[in-house]
């Protein structure tokens, strides 16, 4: 597998992000509410949460559009809902990867009828070439090519999550 990036430059980004967020945010008192989309963000919204040096709440959802495939069916599935009620609050959500936008645009669709404060979303990786709306992610940490991609919470069918670094999964 060829390592695109090292768990170092991950570490670095996700310092970086977790700054940019944190002054975002100065000056609101309340928590903000994080919100991982399961289960791809599970460990980059660990890491970045241990960088937001501010009070946070934590919930998650799950959202689909791969199942075990390796593209998007273009169909977005919610499969698992926040268990907290997000109205007047300040949500983030924290994606693994921003491919076509579909599931970008469900979330924010979703998550805007439950009238939050704001709702901002972050994202470890984009991709771009594939997007197929103008959706995007208000912190991105890498910008990638249109390659698959497992790692560091991603994964393909299941596996490689477990991974410290993003790497380019070949089938051959």
């Amino acid at each position: 597998m060829n390592v695109l990036y090292s768990a170092d430059q991950i570490a670095a980004r996700v310092t970086e992000l977790g700054a940019e967020i944190t002054e975002h945010y100065h000056g609101i008192d309340e928590p903000i509410v994080l919100v991982g989309v399961l289960r791809g963000s599970y460990v980059f919204m660990a890491d970045l949460a241990r960088h937001i040096p501010r009070p946070l709440e934590v919930d998650f959802l799950s959202a689909s559009s791969y199942g075990d495939a390796t593209v998007s069916s273009g169909e977005v599935k919610l499969k698992t809902d926040l268990r907290e009620d997000i109205a007047g609050r300040h949500v983030l959500v924290v994606e693994d990867i921003v491919d076509t936008g579909h599931t970008l645009a469900k979330l924010r669709a979703v998550l805007m009828e439950r009238n939050p404060a704001s709702l901002k979303f972050v994202s470890l990786l984009d991709k771009p070439s594939r997007r197929e709306n103008s959706e995007r992610a208000d912190w991105l940490g890498f910008t990638i090519d249109d390659l698959f991609v497992v790692g560091y919470g991603l994964d393909a069918a299941g596996l490689d999550r477990n991974l410290p670094y993003v790497g380019v999964k070949s089938f051959d």
